[in-house]
């Protein structure tokens, strides 16, 4: 078999060593952590294809006494249970309690079916591990009130450093484990631990970082199909599958969704050399995305009920939306911060015809957001600079090194290590080492850049990133020859950019280009000999833009418009025929005339076929040097997609409030603070007009809540038996 994803072969599971471990097969594992058993069904008539070998130890039953046999030769209610799942989606395990053997022995089980495979049960003892392992539990009522409490803790939470901080108490108080983190990935896919709670005794951890290596690919991709998984004892012997592989297509056991699937030993190895003997971790993600995990240590082996271990997913799951609406609010503050410099230009434009040197005549008004030490401005040949800035030859290299990377769309450019990524460029390390660049102009080549200088960082990893070693076979050398901290001086690397930052350069792109697009119109008035050079840059624009003469009558629509109509508008038509309100248009051009003020709104534009578009019209009226009005110039925003979020706003509410209904009581506190949880990302999220499509995000978190709740009434389930 080989990797898809690289030419090289991909190893199997345990047979990996240091220097390919990023290919290893993991979801191929063939084995169990002992504390539970394994059976894979035949999904048409429920009969034994595998067993973990650890069947006589846990279900009273040799394996060739399993083997090809109906699932009912082990008694109780094991089978019933199942068959009662059938036509359920068993794409994630189902959780389920059933009774095995004469004895009617009580299990926590999990039943799940590979795509196009078998079904996979797992089963694990209701009491727990055997007596030398710790076991959590946690009565109904502490269980209840626990939840309630940390719910309503994380919708209060303001900024994402108080909400890891609640995480890691509340979950630490949950579970039991010596140490609780939450980990960060950052865009190169390191760690950093942002919050910690831990026992006493124990060094702390906070703020260290962790190399990308780490966690290899093919785990992340497991975090986010399998998003809480336990370890209960680093060196207990794991229980093969039997037979290896599957009984037809021969081929392994894909481990994937598994609960109990055995871990690399790599991985294990790695935790013996720090100490850790189990672990809990939960995912945390966002928008389709590994944001980072909840990650729980303990220094003797440990085992959590399922319940436990569903409560932890549950706060995962919640922490995971309140980050995502923590992190889209500040993208509405961004916008606010832009739409206010947005004003400033425009005014600057209104009374001195130019907005590049109003840009530049306040350094701190455009460094001071971005935490930049300089910037450029690459506009129609000129080159302007504020703060510190390399050279003009040197700026013009750099440029031509950033048009040459590839971005998404109108995505910005962001480097912290400039110097490194291009060598040629190394002589700007002192003044730019870090670069932020916004592109203003797809037909020519204008950009807005911010530069930070080179800073010193001193960064704490949790061993040698480099993982030294004098050989390959890592059950005799660890992925770590010391976990001891040390500190790394970068050098040539400025402070990374944020997301957010990179939000507001985004947004003050987006601004300037709608500037560009407004001054570029005003020319189209007062400079008939420039007409046709000024003509592509606003047809091209990326808002609809109408001009209008004196009179109200159309004299320029740009593309963007006509493809928003669906047909062109004819020349000399009036402006307000364009709009549904006619007549309000009609007159707010007749005050525009007098008054000289711009005037906003928004209106619905009819369309050339039928039906209509709702916008939001921002209208100025220009004038010539001896004031007298020359026409209009109106910029034009869809707001389809606005309505769409404030429906699906709408829509979630009340499909969460049917979700709860159908659950459990209203006035069940956990649910309730589920549903206030949601209400308040609801609303940070809605606000966040400036950051992505608000309508998917809405849509995902009705999802996430649904799964929060679905798992909350699967643990008030188990918690009534």
């Amino acid at each position: 078999m080989r990797d898809p994803a690289s030419p090289q072969p991909a190893p199997a599971f345990g047979q990996a060593d240091l220097t390919n471990c990023e290919r290893e097969l993991i979801h191929l594992a063939g084995a169990v952590q002992p504390h539970g058993a394994l059976l894979s069904l035949d999904a048409a008539d429920l009969h034994v294809l595998q067993v973990s070998g650890n069947v006589a130890t846990l279900l009273g039953m040799a394996p060739g006494a399993l083997l090809q046999q109906p699932l009912g030769v082990l008694g109780g209610d094991v089978e019933a249970c199942i068959t009662r799942l059938r036509d359920a989606d068993l794409r994630e395990p189902v959780a389920l309690q059933c009774r095995i053997g004469p004895d009617l022995q009580p299990f926590d089980a999990a039943l799940h079916q590979v795509p196009g495979g078998p079904l996979v049960l797992e089963l694990e003892p209701s009491a727990g591990a055997h007596a030398a392992v710790e076991l959590q539990d946690l009565a109904p009522d502490v269980m209840a009130a626990t939840l309630s409490a940390a719910l309503q803790r994380f919708g209060a939470a303001p900024s994402v450093g108080v909400l890891a901080d609640a995480v890691v108490e509340v979950v630490r108080n949950l579970t039991g484990y010596d140490r609780v983190v939450v980990y960060k990935f950052d865009p190169d896919g390191h760690g950093k631990v942002i919050a910690e709670a831990r026992h006493p005794r124990l060094e702390s951890l906070l703020g260290h970082h962790y190399p990308a290596s780490d966690i290899p690919q093919r785990a992340r991709a497991l975090y986010l199909l399998n998003r809480v998984r336990m370890l209960v004892d680093v060196d207990a012997v794991q229980a093969p599958l039997m037979p290896a592989l599957l009984p037809g297509p021969g081929a392994p056991l894909d481990m994937s969704m598994c609960q109990l699937r055995s871990m690399s030993p790599i991985h294990l190895q790695y935790l013996r050399n720090m100490g850790v003997t189990a672990t809990l971790t939960a995912s945390l993600v966002r928008e389709g995305q590994l944001w980072g995990l909840i990650a729980c240590h303990h220094y003797s082996p440990r085992y959590l009920r399922c319940t436990v271990r569903a409560a932890a997913d549950l706060l995962a799951e919640v922490a995971s939306t309140r980050i995502s609406a923590i992190e889209n609010y500040a993208h509405a503050q961004v916008a606010l911060m832009v739409r206010r410099l947005e004003q400033r230009l425009v005014e600057a434009t209104s009374t001195e015809g130019e907005w590049r040197y109003a840009l530049f005549r306040n350094p701190r008004t455009l460094l001071q957001p971005l935490e930049a030490t300089g910037a450029a401005l690459f506009c129609e040949g000129e080159v302007l600079t504020t703060g510190e800035a390399p050279s003009t030859p040197e700026l013009r290299a750099l440029m031509a090194w950033v048009q040459e990377q590839p971005v998404a769309g109108d995505a910005p450019f962001a480097c912290s290590s400039v110097g490194q990524a291009n060598p040629a460029l190394a002589s700007l390390t002192p003044t730019a080492s870090g670069v932020l660049a916004v592109r203003l102009s797809s037909r020519s080549p204008d950009w807005l850049m911010w530069f930070r200088k080179e800073q010193l960082q001193s960064v704490t990893w949790a061993g040698d990133p480099a993982k030294p070693m004098v050989a390959s076979n890592p059950l005799e050398l660890s992925p770590r020859r010391s976990f001891a901290a040390w500190s790394e001086l970068v050098r040539g690397t400025a402070v990374p950019w944020s997301t957010t930052e990179v939000a507001l350069a985004r947004g003050i792109g987006v601004a300037l280009v709608d500037i560009i697009v407004q001054v570029q119109a005003v020319r189209l008035l007062i400079a008939e000999h420039q007409l046709l050079q000024i003509r592509g840059t606003v047809a091209g624009a990326r808002e609809p833009v109408l001009v209008g003469n004196a009179l109200g009558e159309v004299i320029f629509v740009n593309d963007a418009l006509q493809a928003l109509r669906g047909a062109p508008v004819d020349k000399g038509s009036p402006m307000a025929g364009l709009f549904a309100h006619e007549d309000v248009v009609r007159q707010a051009l007749e005050q525009m005339r007098t008054s000289q003020h711009g005037w906003r709104r928004e209106l619905d534009l009819l369309l050339a076929g039928a039906g209509t578009v709702p916008v939001a019209l921002h209208a100025e009226p220009i004038t010539g040097n001896d004031g007298r009005p020359l026409g209009f110039v109106v910029t034009l925003v869809d707001l389809r997609e606005a309505r769409r979020a404030d429906t699906a706003r709408i829509n979630l509410e009340s499909s969460l409030r049917l979700a709860a209904q159908s659950t459990a009581s209203e006035a069940d506190e956990v649910i309730s603070a589920i549903l206030t949880n949601a209400s308040l990302a609801a609303m940070d999220i809605a606000d966040a007009r400036g950051g992505p499509p608000v309508a998917p995000l809405l849509q995902e978190l009705e999802v996430s809540t649904r799964r929060a709740a679905g798992l909350y009434a699967q643990i008030c389930n188990f918690l009534r038996r």
